[in-house]
């Protein structure tokens, strides 16, 4: 059976988010222990007791995530486990990459600091702005796009499924996509509460900031194909991993064609490993048949290592 190894990106982090699993695994506070060192900042104390405003600023919250889903692949493998695949949403392409041994975990902890700041700082706080529209076929949803971009950028982010479309951009041009969405019949078309319009044009200078950061990080090659989120295409070397985490700043999420083509692969089973089940969620909606776990705390993880009999 062919397993895929799903990393969560932002949006599924919460305050306690790796407690249980640091308190009860050493593996896993080792992981959570190296961060702060590294960052030279309580990642632990935020991830697990918080602020939430703090948590949810996006120079914090990517190294959160990429913290509580590492400490949770440790875990996993301590247990036996290993992928056929990996892929990460956005964000947990890090992860990723840290599980096929392209990047280290000091590395990615690094990165994505920089990602945060760089991400955080391309558009000034209030003017960028991220909706959701669900129900809303994506042929509909690039049109109401097209039509709201006279006041700015709008355009699809993250296509997480067949009838879930995020959309990002300037905050006038995607309030009024969302009215778009709803009187063209959207189930739901909400504003999202993050601090940049990630995975938009309005990204562009965070990406090319990021590509001088990546000058000084040495990418390995995959020893676990990755499935990329910026192209929906399988790769295995660190050069084309170095350029797809670049491209994917600034361009859409294309999680739908991501999981269809591991599907064509011959997947079968997914494990989320890290924060929460948005990705499992996303994965049931394209496909009942498929099994699917999640890694994120004890209870989880026991769970897993015993549909996976480990």
């Amino acid at each position: 059976m062919k397993t895929a190894f799903l990393f969560p990106g932002q949006g599924s982090q919460y305050v306690g988010m790796g407690k249980d699993l640091a308190s009860s695994q050493p593996i896993a506070r080792e992981v959570f222990e190296e961060a702060d060192r590294v960052l030279g900042i309580r990642l632990s104390s935020l991830c697990f007791e918080g602020p939430e405003e703090e948590l949810r600023l996006t120079m914090n919250t990517q190294p959160a995530i990429l913290t509580a889903s590492i400490a949770a692949l440790k875990t996993l493998e301590a247990r036996g486990s290993r992928p056929s695949f990996v892929a990460g949403h956005s964000l947990g392409e890090y992860s990723a990459l840290v599980s096929a041994g392209a990047l280290t975990f000091k590395e990615a902890l690094k990165s994505v600091r920089k990602r945060g700041q760089y991400m955080q700082e391309a558009v000034p706080p209030g003017e960028g702005a991220m909706a959701a529209l669900i129900g809303v076929d994506i042929a509909i949803v690039k049109e109401i796009c097209a039509e709201s971009s006279r006041l700015g950028v709008c355009a699809p982010a993250n296509l997480n499924s067949p009838n879930q479309t995020v959309i990002g951009g300037s905050k006038s041009a995607v309030e009024h996509a969302v009215e778009l969405a709803k009187a063209r019949g959207a189930k739901r078309a909400v504003m999202l509460a993050v601090s940049a319009p990630f995975h938009c044009e309005l990204m562009k200078p965070a990406a090319d900031r990021l590509r001088a950061v990546f000058e000084d990080i040495s990418f390995s090659d995959l020893k676990t194909p990755l499935m990329t989120n910026v192209d929906a295409e399988m790769i295995t070397s660190g050069s084309e991993a170095r350029e797809a985490l670049i491209r994917q700043v600034a361009s859409p999420v294309r999680w739908s064609e991501s999981i269809k083509r591991l599907l064509d692969e011959g997947v079968t089973r997914f494990v989320e490993v890290g924060p929460g089940k948005v990705l499992s969620g996303l994965v049931r909606q394209m496909n009942r048949q498929s099994q699917i776990l999640n890694v994120e705390d004890v209870k989880s993880l026991d769970a897993t290592a015993t549909a996976l009999g480990l």
